[in-house]
């Protein structure tokens, strides 16, 4: 009598059947993270589906680290939409603290990753050798905009360098276009209350696990919590043109890891830079979303299966 299929090579049959790729690419892609996998799938103009797989997959909202940086894009292209900012305009147009910001640096190069920022402010590769989980937690804004002002007189633009720094500037920019006292009050205003997003939040300092990161004044770059039906919906609202059109705007910056030939704003570009997958524009049929257990601590990507 033959053993029942195991979990995960059921679950990347099952994958296999939706999207139309081999069963055996998609076990390659999902099998790192068989001990704490939460995997949603909606089809377009079809149904969601939904697994989970492993002993620590999550059943409550969860740290989504870096996944916060397409809904920072987002805010971006509801104010362009809204005709409260000019994506492509230089930053220092916005005035006050951004007037000593170079011509090149705009929104869109921020959500992009092409505004010349390194990955992170110089001090958080101090602060995060005393605490990791803290990097950012020694810097106020004012911190955070003199260095990002700084890097960007130094830094060339217009090449592709992954930046929580530019994300966190970008977040902070907005914010002030909008009208708002903060980052997470614009992106509640604009993007979750809108798109009906209920279990995606940022939870208070007193709120979090001891072992979740804190993002300090970066919270542009990574800092939300949420579950995999609000990425689905997050994800659907993209592909169905319930967000603006501005977000799927693309670049082909320079410096480009192998194989890609634009980035979309806000994602993570798929393939194999910082060891992070991510779809591209609207690319793709399936949205999987899945937990990495890293350190004790689960860290959401999107994984681009069909980009």
């Amino acid at each position: 009598m033959l053993s029942a299929a195991p979990p995960l090579r059921r679950l990347s049959r099952e994958v296999a059947e939706l999207t139309g790729l081999p069963p055996q690419r998609v076990e390659r892609v999902l099998s790192p993270l068989r001990r704490g996998l939460v995997l949603g799938i909606h089809e377009v103009g079809g149904s969601a589906h939904r697994w989970s797989l492993g002993e620590h997959a999550p059943v409550e909202p969860a740290e989504i680290a870096s996944v916060t940086k397409p809904l920072t894009a987002a805010l971006l292209a509801v104010l362009a939409a809204q005709g409260q900012l000019d994506p492509h305009a230089p930053l220092r147009e916005l005035g006050g603290v951004w007037r000593g910001w170079p011509a090149w640096v705009t929104l869109y190069a921020l959500a992009t990753h092409t505004a010349g920022l390194p990955a992170h402010p110089l001090r958080a590769g101090l602060t995060a050798l005393l605490d990791w989980q803290d990097p950012y937690g020694r810097m106020d804004e004012a911190a955070v905009l003199a260095s990002g002002q700084r890097w960007a007189n130094r830094w060339q633009a217009g090449q592709f360098v992954y930046s929580n720094l530019g994300a966190g500037v970008l977040a902070l920019a907005l914010a002030q276009a909008a009208g708002a006292p903060s980052y997470p009050t614009a992106l509640e205003r604009a993007v979750l209350g809108p798109l009906n997003l209920r279990h995606t939040y940022f939870p208070s300092p007193t709120e979090l696990p001891y072992r979740a990161t804190r993002f300090g004044p970066l919270l542009g770059a990574g800092g939300l919590w949420s579950d995999v039906g609000d990425l689905l919906a997050f994800a659907q609202a993209h592909l169905s043109g319930a967000l603006p059109p501005d977000w799927q705007l693309t670049v082909t910056p320079r410096r480009l890891p192998a194989g890609l030939d634009e980035v979309a704003p806000g994602w993570l570009v798929s393939g194999a830079y910082g060891g992070m997958m991510a779809s591209r524009g609207t690319h793709g049929r399936a949205w999987p979303f899945g937990p990495q257990r890293a350190g004790a601590w689960p860290c959401w990507w999107p994984v681009g299966l069909d980009a």
